[in-house]
């Protein structure tokens, strides 16, 4: 018998989950972390900060972790990363090779949770620093019909293949996902203007997008905009 698109997801991508705390769910959230890290990595980040409350009743939050490819950043040794930066600044080239051929993987991992019967419209995806901007390139270019997009501590570059996507009209007669974005005021390693920029062009593009800066926060995840997104979720995926 022929695999669904959602069964080819390669073997790299490892996850962990946090189950719904109902009979079963009817809906999820895919949850990237930052370049470096990993699914249980993250997961234990966020469940460390919100104990029990980064649950649902009706939503399952699962935590890929990306496989071990070469880095630029790091003189070409491997890491856990989503894509390959060349710099680390909105003005440097995006590396497409790495982005669509994770952006194509990914897609199969959320096709894999509607062939299990959750519907793609109650799907959200997201993340923290680079996972975040992964999940923009997979949303807006890839899987329009999610939920929604959140973007903790993350950025595009300046010349982005998701606004030249929105540009075009590439999601023809779909209305682009909204979008949760978190920053930290105190972030020396991702500015929170390339945070705020991101949102702003991306607001002018068409996307129904909300930016909230977080005073006394460095690049990291603190338990205030935690709950934010908490309320967000629950507000893109009722019960």
């Amino acid at each position: 018998m022929a695999q669904s698109v959602g069964q080819r997801v390669i073997q790299t991508l490892q996850t962990t989950v946090i189950g719904q705390t109902g009979v079963s769910p009817t809906g999820a959230v895919i949850f990237l972390h930052g370049s470096g890290d990993n699914g249980h990595g993250v997961q234990d980040w966020v469940q460390g900060l919100m104990n029990q409350q980064f649950m649902f009743s009706h939503l399952k939050v699962i935590f890929p972790s990306a496989p071990f490819m070469p880095y630029t950043l790091y003189g070409g040794d491997p890491s856990t990363v989503w894509f390959d930066r060349l710099d680390l600044s909105p003005m440097a080239p995006e590396h497409l090779e790495s982005v669509n051929s994770m952006a194509e993987n990914l897609k199969a991992l959320v096709l894999k949770e509607v062939d299990s019967g959750i519907p793609l419209e109650r799907i959200a995806i997201g993340g923290f620093s680079m996972g975040g901007a992964m999940s923009l390139h997979l949303a807006y270019r890839y899987l329009p019909q999610v939920a929604g997009v959140f973007g903790l501590s993350c950025f595009l570059n300046e010349n982005s293949e998701v606004y030249k996507a929105l540009e075009v009209g590439q999601l023809e007669n779909q209305t682009a996902p909204p979008l949760f974005q978190t920053h930290g005021d105190n972030d020396t390693l991702v500015p929170s203007a390339w945070g705020n920029a991101t949102h702003l062009k991306l607001s002018q593009l068409g996307v129904n997008a909300s930016f909230r800066s977080f005073p006394r926060t460095e690049h990291e995840l603190k338990k205030p905009a935690l709950k934010a997104l908490y309320s967000w979720l629950l507000d893109r995926i009722p019960v």
